[in-house]
């Protein structure tokens, strides 16, 4: 990694503080919204989202000014550091803007192209998913682990849909129609980072969805692999947070799982 402990310790207890001040925010804003701007037909940003983001970013930009940043609505610092802070400061715009409690902020840290700290932040449960890079997954401060279960028949998985189901025939419906006779259950809450420490912490057994963004998976796909889990594309290769196919499991039913993403 290249980073000592001392470092990703620091920087780890920078992106959690950061995270919690972001989801308080976000729950004193909640229910108390008068604007919601559409990205696309069903994509919504809302007068949190960009008070979140504006909170984040402030507090990198102070502490790190020579950082570069990724952030879902507004923010795109390239500078050519080694340094990168992807954010979701809203993940779950739509759950949020209709008042169900299911969303929460995202903030990874990259360094040289791989990501060292993972932070997820669950206002509504006070719930602090959180990860360094070779140190484990904690929510809040107890160790978390996935789940055990061997059988796909068994599992219950999660998934969500893109914005543009409506128009694009790659729209996770036909995948969704194959798992659902075969498992125990399939849940779509509406936060892709969310579901990901749910199966870090063993309540889900796998994940998949397609045309995610950096900002959705950085912070979450680490909490699952430190938690001993298995992050891959569609097909089983190395999973990049740049790539649009994921698949995360508790690494016990990954290979059941594959086949029937492989189909088409």
């Amino acid at each position: 990694m290249g980073l000592s402990k001392r470092e990703i310790k620091f920087f780890g207890d920078f992106a959690r503080r950061a995270a919690i001040d972001a989801g308080q925010l976000l729950k004193s804003l909640s229910g108390k919204l008068h604007r919601i701007d559409y990205k696309g037909r069903v994509n919504l940003v809302t007068e949190a989202d960009l008070a979140s983001e504006a909170l984040v970013v402030g507090l990198i930009r102070e502490q790190f000014p020579a950082h570069a940043i990724l952030a879902e609505e507004n923010t795109a610092i390239e500078n050519g550091s080694d340094f990168k802070w992807i954010i979701d400061p809203l993940d779950g715009t739509t759950n949020y803007a209709h008042g169900f409690p299911v969303y929460c902020v995202s903030l990874a840290l990259e360094y040289k192209g791989r990501v060292a700290v993972g932070v997820v932040y669950n206002p509504v449960l006070d719930e602090l998913f959180h990860a360094v890079k070779g140190g484990g997954a904690f929510l809040n401060r107890k160790k978390i682990h996935v789940s055990s279960e061997r059988k796909l028949e068994r599992a219950l998985l999660a998934t969500g849909f893109p914005y543009d189901i409506a128009t694009s025939r790659d729209n996770n419906l036909d995948y969704f129609r194959r798992f659902a006779p075969r498992v125990r259950g399939i849940r779509r809450a509406g936060s892709a980072a969310l579901d990901l420490c749910y199966l870090a912490c063993g309540r889900f057994d796998g994940f998949w969805e397609l045309k995610l963004s950096p900002w959705d998976t950085a912070a979450a796909a680490l909490i699952v692999t430190e938690a001993g889990g298995k992050v891959t594309d569609f097909k089983g290769r190395k999973y990049s947070i740049y790539d649009k196919y994921l698949l995360a499991t508790n690494g016990k039913i990954h290979r059941q799982m594959l086949p029937v993403l492989s189909k088409k």
